[in-house]
């Protein structure tokens, strides 16, 4: 007997799966021990058509029974231009967090529903009630009236290490409870319309219908929730983007027991150090948020901070870039004392100042309330800059920036620009 045939038979008298032979991990314990407590979530809303005919053009008359005449009825109405609404439809994941009913989903899966209902893996259909959202993290709490419902078991998104093997369970294109598995490809990803969300990047499938639904580690734990992708195509390219569940869960607290949720503010405009401003800084790698303005009556003009400073820590953590700053910020809480390390004119010194609350907060994350919300990129709240520099080698040159947008409210509405689209 060949000696290859020797060695599977040993591995089958074993036990042994044939994925544990080849060294990849076996989900099937996982998926059966967790996939009840995953939810489809469907809704319905009415919307009014926008599709209008130009006033010089009617209807082309067609024979009674043609079955294009509802269609065009449906969005072109009569000639008089009245058009009937019509009811949209979507599918999104979600998954339970209590026994008692609270289903955590995507703020965008439940956007403006008026009707949720929540399919569960036994096939009952249940009206769901929101209990409100916030438009930043992208986090919806629902809550349904049912008892002794399976919960998953929450886990810890920091303990995650880069190229790890994590697991969704979804309703992608509305195929219940599906089931993809990748790798961690990064931490910590800030997106153009997300900065209070550090991300957790994987390759893992995820496709419309998967927004809101659980990423699991291999103990069986919540350490994310799925909610974009970043495509060209429309489907799934390998860039799959999950909130950490420790951002979830402060905000579904937060909803809970306030009804809103409440975010730390400095009330400075940042950007990025870039190599050429690092350069004219003297700095030997570009590192930390630059402070590019500071708002009157601000937490950080009260605690001597300074446009051109750069910070470089905040309150015990590094900050590696100006994406990294607006999360540590976003998770204080208002009131709270915190020391910031800065670089100003080549010295390291350290300012303390009291955190002060994010304004228009309350009235932004409510149920139901809709915004007319900027596009903010790598910004605590307020402008959209731009460099404007020509530094030389050496510190030479002089940097500076130009606002190109200016915005009345912090608020950003939590749809991604570009080419990021949702799961």
């Amino acid at each position: 007997m060949r000696p290859e045939i020797i060695v599977l038979a040993l591995i089958l008298r074993a036990g042994v799966s044939t994925a544990d032979a080849h060294g990849l991990p076996d989900f099937t314990a996982l998926v059966r021990s967790n996939a009840a407590g995953v939810v489809n979530i469907s809704t319905t809303r009415e919307e009014e058509p926008s599709a209008a005919l130009p006033p010089n053009l009617d209807i082309p008359k067609l024979p009674e029974d043609n079955p294009l005449n509802d269609l065009l009825r449906r969005f072109f109405g009569d000639r008089q231009g009245e058009r009937e609404p019509f009811r949209a439809e979507s599918l999104g994941s979600g998954f339970i967090v209590s026994s008692d009913g609270y289903v955590i989903t995507n703020r965008h899966v439940v956007e403006d529903a008026d009707e949720i209902v929540v399919r569960l893996s036994d096939r009952r259909e249940l009206l769901a009630k929101e209990v409100g959202h916030d438009t930043h993290s992208d986090i919806a709490l629902l809550k349904i009236k049912a008892d002794n419902l399976p919960v998953l078991k929450l886990g810890s998104s920091r303990a995650l290490k880069q190229g790890e093997w994590v697991l969704a369970i979804g309703s992608p294109f509305g195929f219940d409870h599906s089931v993809t598995a990748g790798i961690v490809s990064a931490k910590g990803r800030s997106l153009p319309s997300e900065n209070y969300v550090p991300f957790i990047q994987t390759d893992v499938a995820i496709n419309p219908g998967n927004s809101g639904g659980p990423l699991f580690n291999l103990a069986g734990e919540v350490v994310g929730i799925n909610s974009q992708i970043f495509s060209q195509t429309g489907g799934f390219m390998g860039l799959s983007f999950a909130i950490p569940i420790e951002v979830a869960m402060d905000v579904v607290q937060q909803l809970k027991t306030d009804g809103f949720v409440s975010r730390g503010w400095l009330g400075v405009y940042i950007q990025a150090v870039t190599r050429e401003l690092a350069e004219s800084f003297n700095m030997e790698i570009p590192t930390g948020a630059l402070v590019t303005m500071l708002l009157p009556g601000s937490p950080a003009l009260a605690g001597d901070l300074r446009v051109g400073d750069i910070i470089l820590k905040f309150n015990g953590r590094k900050v590696p870039g100006s994406a990294a700053l607006p999360p540590m910020v976003g998770r204080t809480s208002a009131g709270q004392r915190v020391e910031l390390v800065i670089l100003r004119n080549g010295k390291r010194i350290t300012r303390r100042l009291r955190v002060g609350a994010l304004p228009g907060e309350p009235s932004e994350v409510s149920i139901r309330t809709r915004t007319v919300a900027p596009d903010v990129s790598n910004l605590v709240l307020g402008f959209e800059l731009r460099p404007l520099i020509k530094a030389g080698r050496r510190g030479q040159g002089t940097p500076g920036l130009r606002a190109v947008k200016v915005m009345d409210s912090p608020a950003r509405d939590a749809a991604c620009a570009g080419a990021t689209g949702r799961g």
